[in-house]
């Protein structure tokens, strides 16, 4: 492998523990080497049940130190959302470089029945991701595009 094609070297996010609780359990990881999201885990004193139709904030017992310039993007997993119809409600949520407090994650049943959340089970992914930052100029009017203003649906695909 020539130096330019080599894998940067990975981003160290500082993580701390916010309960003794939490100790034991896993830090978020990577299920496969080529996982783009690290698998968070339920830190929960005793099982939460969510009625079909029902949401919940589910603690992991972590904060945060993302560096500046990153973001924490919550997903829901796949196999939840297949097997169970649970998700994340406001997917992707984020996570600030400057939020220090725990990382919960908010969960919905859209599904027909009743879902447990135990301890240690894995209940989102966590990626970490580049922010671009903007500032607005303003214009009098846009660059034309084949699409134009056309919104939701438009392009029939």
């Amino acid at each position: 492998m020539s130096a330019s094609s080599a894998p940067a070297p990975p981003l160290v996010v500082p993580v701390t523990r916010l309960r003794p609780s939490a100790s034991p359990l896993p830090l978020p990881d990577y299920a496969t080497a080529g996982a783009a999201g690290m698998d968070l885990r339920a830190d929960v004193e005793s099982p939460v049940t969510l009625a079909p139709g029902a949401s919940a904030l589910i603690p992991t017992g972590l904060a945060l130190q993302i560096p500046l310039g990153f973001e924490g993007q919550v997903r829901p997993r796949s196999g939840l959302a297949l097997r169970h119809g649970v998700t994340v409600l406001n997917a992707p949520g984020t996570i600030d470089a400057d939020y220090r407090g725990e990382l919960q994650v908010l969960l919905v049943n859209l599904g027909p029945a009743a879902f447990s959340i135990g301890r240690g089970d894995r209940i989102a992914q966590l990626v970490i991701a580049p922010v671009a930052r903007s500032v607005w100029r303003e214009v009098e009017a846009l660059a034309d595009t084949p699409r134009g203003d056309g919104g939701f649906g438009h392009t029939g695909r």
